[in-house]
């Protein structure tokens, strides 16, 4: 993998690059579909590549081992054959949903064991089986195991952690190296910068993973919960001491607004659940403001769902149309919510890469989170 920056804007930290794999290149900023366990949820792969059109989707290590499980991937011939996806993938490693399973799991210095969310059994997680596993599925980037603290999180346990994570850090590297590709392409490595919304811990965690020397870094543990100005903050705070050279994904981040605010930080990279699970709830963004669907004040209108939407569904059907597959509970509205959302996630990175190119960045992202923060 290789990153080469393209440029940057001229009023803020903001900059567009491209980052070239084996499955193809990336253009950022850039948003990645999530993925969970091979395939993004209510969307077939022809409307996710023709409609969506994402350079790179995420999968999730913890439920592809659980589901449908390593033997079948390795048959396959790893995920992307799998699923059929020609294009990059990045898996996370599974550290996020250990912290979401807080009830059903025991961390300790050798790694984390856990309780299935399907059947109740127990599995280890440490970060040696995380590289074997996360070789075996055959991501094109993948992440370093890593402990993601609650927010909010005591002091003492912050720095534990983030000590811990590092060491697991080290322990990934030494393994991975004596792992093989599998199927014949090559897998990038990122690590990830932890110690909560504490600045000295942030910075700590930041120069430690740089010089860990990388092709690319991840900050994880926010979007946790934490106060939007915290996240910038410690966003902020990280991203001036990563490597400029080197891609930075901020991970489970966010609403559209806080992508443009987190761009306009110096992040490259970034990946929700939000447009997805939003969407199945009725919630529509666009760029003038999110949309309840489920509204009676959408019942008898017969307007486009988004007349600036670049996908098929946004001029297809109406908002009455999709506001009554949500009243009748057919799932043909959640599918049709799904690719408005995701193609407007799609839409904003790229006007963001846009306008970064043309050196108006920072007045266009004023501009879009105005609007966007109406209600409509």
């Amino acid at each position: 993998m290789k990153f080469d920056l393209v440029t940057k804007d001229p009023a803020s930290k903001a900059r567009a690059g491209v980052v070239t794999t084996d499955h193809g290149a990336i253009q950022t900023p850039i948003f990645m579909p999530v993925g969970t366990v091979g395939t993004v949820k209510g969307v077939h792969q022809r409307e996710l590549k023709q409609e969506i059109n994402p350079d790179i989707i995420l999968g999730n290590t913890y439920h592809l081992y659980l589901r449908p499980q390593l033997d079948v991937l390795e048959q396959a011939g790893g995920l992307h054959k799998f699923m059929n996806w020609d294009r990059p993938i990045l898996t996370d490693s599974g550290g996020y949903q250990v912290y979401s399973l807080s009830a059903n799991r025991k961390i300790k210095e050798e790694g984390v064991k856990f309780k299935s969310h399907i059947d109740g059994s127990y599995h280890f997680f440490s970060p040696e089986s995380v590289m074997e596993i996360q070789r075996t599925i055959g991501a094109d980037i993948i992440m370093a195991f890593d402990e993601c603290t609650p927010y909010p999180c005591d002091y003492r346990y912050a720095k534990r952690s983030m000590h811990m994570t590092h060491r697991w850090l080290d322990r990934c590297i030494s393994h991975l190296d004596k792992l093989p590709y599998k199927y014949g392409y090559s897998q990038a490595f990122f690590p990830i910068v932890q110690g909560s919304t504490y600045t000295d811990l942030r910075k700590e965690s930041a120069e430690y993973i740089a010089n860990a020397g990388a092709v690319g870094n991840a900050i994880g543990g926010l979007s946790v919960g934490e106060p939007a100005e915290e996240m910038y903050a410690m966003t902020d705070v990280v991203c001036s001491i990563l490597p400029e050279d080197k891609p930075r994904y901020l991970m489970g981040v966010g609403t559209p607004i806080n992508i443009l605010e987190n761009i306009a930080l110096g992040v490259d990279m970034f990946d929700c659940v939000m447009p997805t699970r939003n969407a199945r709830n009725g919630m529509l963004f666009t760029a003038n403001g999110t949309i309840n669907i489920k509204n009676k004040k959408w019942e008898a209108d017969f307007s486009p769902i988004d007349e600036m939407g670049i996908t098929f569904v946004d001029t297809e059907y109406s908002k009455a149309y999709l506001r009554h597959l949500f009243a009748a509970n057919e799932f043909l509205g959640k599918q049709i919510a799904t690719i408005h959302n995701l193609g407007f996630y799609m839409w904003l990175v790229r006007q963001a890469r846009e306008h970064i190119i043309a050196g108006d960045f920072y007045a266009w992202k004023e501009k879009m989170v105005k609007q966007m923060s109406q209600r409509l």
